[in-house]
């Protein structure tokens, strides 16, 4: 382990950004629309989605007043795409080193969410929902409980898989 101009560390063939993204002049603004709440916390939160479901546990979507209106048209069984706020991970990582790689990956061939942007994505299915109280039950969450939610989107496979050849 080396550390970079921030003082943080890194591992062997890793990079970080001479700037911290999070430090600059906004560029864009968002407004959280609720928070995911999961068993997971810090050094106990699976790495990606099949892991969770693996694991098991309760996962739900907790969806502010103001967007509840929103989930019309929502329904059980359906699946969706979560975008989420992993704000509290590195934002100066531009390569990684993760173990699961034979070397540096850049981080947009990754899904860790240590990046410019900590968005992470997830396609989970509802299970239930609660469109008076706001809660969406999910089979699933790989996000730290009361994560930031910042959108849901349907997943649709029409639209959504890639044709097989471009």
């Amino acid at each position: 382990m080396t550390e970079a101009s921030n003082g943080k560390t890194v591992r062997p063939g890793e990079v970080a950004l001479s700037f911290d993204p999070a430090r600059i002049a906004a560029d864009a603004q968002m407004r959280f629309i609720g928070r995911l709440r999961s068993p997971w916390s810090q050094g106990n939160c699976p790495k990606n989605l099949r892991e969770a479901r693996e694991a098991g546990g309760t996962f739900r979507a907790e969806i502010d007043l103001p967007f509840r209106p929103g989930l019309l048209g929502l329904e059980p069984g359906q699946p969706v795409i979560l975008l989420y706020w992993t704000g509290r991970a590195r934002r100066d990582m531009i390569v990684l080193n993760p173990a699961h790689r034979d070397g540096p990956t850049g981080v947009f061939a990754l899904r860790a969410p240590a990046r410019p942007n900590p968005v992470a994505v997830g396609v989970v299915r509802l299970l239930e929902i609660d469109r008076a109280a706001g809660l969406l039950a999910l089979d699933a969450l790989d996000a730290f409980d009361g994560t930031p939610l910042l959108d849901i989107k349907p997943w649709l496979p029409s639209v959504d898989v890639p044709p097989p050849h471009l």
